[in-house]
């Protein structure tokens, strides 16, 4: 094989008039590369907040199944481990969604989806302006109100 290039080969010589040297072509080029778009990490404050209200959410959820459960198959869960005592079903079943709200909040926030963050500014900022207007500024307050601005600092971590 001399001079014949191979069939399957992505570079063969032609044979050029004027010269005896064949020059190469190539006929495929591999792609452009492009860097993948860098999704920013996720920011500790961000990580502890989401699992605070994961534990938060969990506690809610069981809470109100436990006691739904005592409620409809009384002898499954015994009452000492019922966290709420007098709340009607309807409560109870509120409390399950609410839980399962926190806990999908608390995925998103750890997933950095933007609606979780917006969410959760918008539910600080409630608290903030209820604890302003009844006069409680307390550590709670400090404390939500930290958050409040941490949240707003790392907004560019969120998609």
């Amino acid at each position: 094989m001399s001079g014949a290039a191979h069939p399957r080969s992505s570079v063969h010589a032609r044979a050029h008039p004027a010269s005896e040297e064949a020059p190469a072509e190539v006929q495929h080029l591999p792609p452009h590369w492009q860097p993948a778009q860098v999704r920013p990490s996720l920011p500790v404050g961000v990580g502890l907040l989401s699992v605070g209200i994961a534990l938060i959410g969990l506690f809610v959820l069981l809470s109100g199944a436990l006691y739904l459960l005592n409620v409809y198959a009384g002898t499954v869960v015994p009452s000492q481990l019922l966290v709420i005592q007098d709340v009607s079903p309807v409560g109870a079943a509120i409390l399950v969604v609410l839980g399962a709200a926190f806990l999908s909040l608390a995925s998103a926030l750890w997933d950095r989806e933007a609606w979780a963050l917006y969410t959760t500014v918008a539910v600080l900022f409630l608290a903030l302006a209820y604890l302003f207007f009844t006069a409680s500024i307390t550590v709670l307050f400090l404390v939500v109100l930290v958050l409040f601005v941490y949240l707003l600092t790392v907004r560019h971590h969120f998609v």
